[in-house]
């Protein structure tokens, strides 16, 4: 099978969050079960730095008349070493041909991916993305002669009107739209519709319209021939108002061809036992080790280089999604009990100006690092007690899953992916050796001020907290089940003639 993936980030050419590590992961999860990933990502410098090899597969106007060149060749692997997952120097290739859509105006700006410098959208966002998805729809009508996706998949609202485009040029080409976080819809004004390509009277109820605004997760969720999302419990809460962010009645009537996988975790990545980042390596028969990397952690962090203070971790966005404010609330007593806090995260300017107060009233105990750095999420995982996931609403959730394979026990609430993947630890789940962290229900102070204190609890009973740690540093997190689901659904959705080799 050939496989088209449309996405807006790429794990390790650029990461704003779990979105790029699925789509970095999946086409090589992929590759063993005879299913040929493409990616088509949008020309970010750190795109175009990544492609190897780049040829031109052909120049275009998109309907609105930006010019755009696209570019195919060889996605670079990540340099091996202390800089491996933030560095892509290496010339190897991994054996992935990928596409990349280039246009300077569009894509060579200032700020991130999404937002300008001072963390505004960029005023074009919608063609940014739809010159993205209406490349998409020209590869699967044979843009680039030398290959043709049997089958399109797009990946969150990014990637949202890449059905549309298909519908609209009557493509027979399946297209299989996965939501990663239903909040973020990919909302614009009714003025930006204009000029995308796209049938005026598709702009209604019954098509991309949205409470009198275009919407590129609406789109997607209406014109895709399967859905799915990263959890099964998401793919259940969002049919239900309290989490369908207003497309819940649309997903009901979909939910025929609406499935839940949980993603995995890229173990080539994500593995203690290899990690280059950790100062020491170790797994779950040798556990002890860890605490050189909690010494070095802490001295790193400024905080106070004890083993016997539990140390709290949050590695996040910093959004009242992810119920920080719990976080940040409960850190006074959190102090008290003897614990320490270490955030890395950015976000919120008002969580993140609390959060550094919290340091400067607490050295030593509380140490906070404003920003993104993946090699030291790799060592808060492997040298921090607990992982805080305490969130509103959890699509899938990576943070927790990193935190089982590295044995940083994770706490959570009872949602979504977290739900799917942490089983609270209580007299029975800890005589089955099933408990893998502590869990929570009610988003409430005193319901996550007692999960602390339950975790502080099991801290104090050493064998059982090892217990916990092995339970899910063993679990099956990796992308093979994962990736099994994919193809699976994938083979679902193709005609027979193509499945054996025709079209």
């Amino acid at each position: 099978m050939q496989i088209l993936q449309v996405s807006a980030e790429y794990f390790p050419l650029l990461k704003t969050g779990g979105l790029a590590d699925v789509a970095g992961a999946l086409p090589q999860a992929l590759r063993p079960l005879g299913c040929e990933v493409r990616p088509l990502l949008p020309g970010f410098a750190a795109m175009l730095d990544g492609l190897a090899e780049p040829v031109e597969v052909g120049r275009c106007l998109t309907p609105w008349g930006q010019p755009l060149r696209l570019l195919r060749g060889w996605l670079r692997e990540p340099a091996s070493g202390p800089q491996a997952a933030s560095s892509i120097t290496s010339p190897a290739s991994t054996g992935i041909q990928a596409y990349v859509v280039e246009s300077a105006e569009l894509y060579l700006r200032p700020g991130g991916p999404y937002e300008t410098p001072d963390k505004q959208p960029h005023a074009d966002n919608q063609r940014r993305f739809a010159a993205l998805c209406w490349v998409a729809a020209r590869l699967a009508e044979g843009f680039d002669p030398s290959w043709r996706p049997d089958l399109v998949h797009g990946h969150d609202w990014h990637a949202g009107l890449v059905p549309a485009y298909l519908a609209a040029a009557g493509s027979r080409v399946p297209c299989l739209f996965t939501v990663h976080n239903l909040a973020y819809q990919g909302l614009f004004p009714r003025a930006d519709y204009e000029g995308l390509g796209l049938p005026a009277q598709w702009f209604q109820m019954e098509g991309l319209e949205f409470y009198g605004q275009l919407s590129f997760m609406k789109a997607g969720l209406y014109y895709a021939d399967r859905l799915s999302t990263v959890s099964p419990s998401y793919a259940r809460e969002i049919q239900s108002p309290e989490f369908g962010c207003g497309l819940d009645g649309l997903l009901r009537q979909r939910q025929g061809v609406l499935s839940g996988i949980l993603n995995g975790i890229d173990d080539r990545v994500w593995n203690p036992l290899h990690d280059p980042h950790l100062p020491v390596n170790y797994g779950s028969d040798s556990l002890e080790l860890r605490a050189g990397n909690k010494a070095a952690l802490q001295a790193e962090l400024g905080l106070e280089v004890r083993p016997e203070l539990p140390l709290f971790t949050v590695v996040s966005r910093l959004t009242e999604q992810k119920g920080l404010p719990l976080v940040l609330a409960g850190c006074d007593a959190l102090v008290r009990q003897g614990a320490q806090l270490l955030v890395l995260g950015s976000g919120d300017s008002a969580l993140e100006a609390a959060f550094a107060a919290k340091a400067a009233q607490y050295p030593g105990r509380v140490a906070v690092r404003l920003g993104y750095d993946e090699a030291l999420s790799h060592r808060i995982f492997g040298g921090g007690d607990v992982t805080l996931v305490p969130s509103r609403f959890e699509p899938c959730g990576l943070t927790q899953i990193y935190g089982l394979a590295y044995g940083c026990l994770p706490l959570v609430r009872r949602v979504g992916g977290l739900a799917d993947t942490v089983t609270d630890a209580d007299l029975v789940t800890l005589d089955e050796g099933q408990a893998s962290g502590v869990v929570f229900d009610r988003m409430e102070q005193g319901d996550f001020d007692h999960a602390v204190r339950r975790m502080l609890a099991l801290y104090r009973r050493p064998a059982d907290w090892r217990q916990v740690q092995q339970t899910g540093m063993r679990q099956p997190l990796h992308w093979g089940d994962a990736a099994a689901r994919y193809q699976a659904l994938y083979r679902a959705m193709l005609p027979i003639a193509t499945l054996a080799g025709g079209r």
